[in-house]
């Protein structure tokens, strides 16, 4: 199995995908309770949801779960929401607080390590490898993030999620113009929200790589999934009919932060 998987292309976008990967260890699975061998947590089809709307995208995707360890948390621990309830480097709950491992199953330190070391830090050097290729070849790079969660989780926010939410680390980690045009498409969408920097305003991914003054540019893409999926429980069927008016105003945004950077602007 491989931890990673990269689609090499000539666009100045980078779709980052790490929380779509549904792999786990036998060994790993056999010590998830019954709450967590539902993976409900999971970024359901989020390639599917993506495919095809920037062809010349680079894509790099995680294939492993995020209960062997998240790859969009910072890799010492430190939490990206202090105050406010969230899940871990290696997660022993899921999003709605409920224990994930079997009694006396939850990962040790050094076990953290490993699975950092097996896991984290590979993805993270692909994705590294094609910013670094891609910002060569065009002066610029742009990491789009591509996430998604269910709509309702009050264990993390109040009320239900806009459709929309979009992470720039408060404005940190790209240009005003690429978060503008990020972010004008979804609010022009009909009977669709969007808050940008509200209560995800990016992880680890988009805070670390996204600098600015470096031609690196970073931004986070939380979808609500009730904006593609059949329904929000499991099978966690994928919906064409409800995903199509989705991937529209997704490919809209895509296509506005390729033609940006190809046209100079950002060097």
């Amino acid at each position: 199995m491989n931890v990673f998987d990269v689609t090499r292309g000539d666009s100045p976008v980078i779709l980052g995908q790490p929380h779509g990967g549904t792999w786990l260890p036998d060994a790993l699975m056999a010590r998830l309770n019954d709450t967590g061998r539902k993976l409900a947590d999971t970024d359901w089809h989020i390639t599917q949801l993506y495919e095809g709307l920037l062809d010349s995208a680079t894509v790099v995707r995680s294939n492993v779960h995020r209960y062997a360890i998240d790859a969009n948390r910072d890799p010492v621990g430190v939490s990206l929401y202090p105050g406010q309830n969230t899940t871990t480097l290696c997660p022993l709950t899921d999003f709605d607080g409920a224990p994930i491992w079997a009694e006396g199953q939850e990962p040790s330190e050094d076990e953290i390590l490993a699975r950092r070391d097996a896991y984290h830090a590979p993805y993270h050097a692909a994705l590294t490898e094609q910013i670094e290729r891609v910002k060569a070849r065009h002066g610029v790079a742009i990491l789009y993030d591509c996430h998604s969660i269910r709509s309702n989780i009050p264990f993390l926010f109040d009320g239900t999620l806009p459709v929309f939410s979009i992470g720039t680390n408060d404005g940190q980690a790209c240009a005003a113009r690429i978060q503008c045009l990020t972010a004008d498409p979804c609010l022009k969408a009909e009977r669709m929200d969007t808050v940008v920097n509200g209560r995800f305003k990016g992880g680890w991914t988009t805070r670390h790589y996204g600098r600015p003054e470096t031609g690196i540019h970073a931004v986070q893409m939380e979808l609500a999934q009730r904006a593609y999926l059949a329904a929000e429980v499991a099978p966690w069927t994928y919906d064409p009919a409800t995903a199509a008016p989705t991937r529209t105003v997704l490919a809209k945004i895509l296509k506005n932060l390729d033609n940006l950077a190809r046209s100079g602007a950002l060097t």
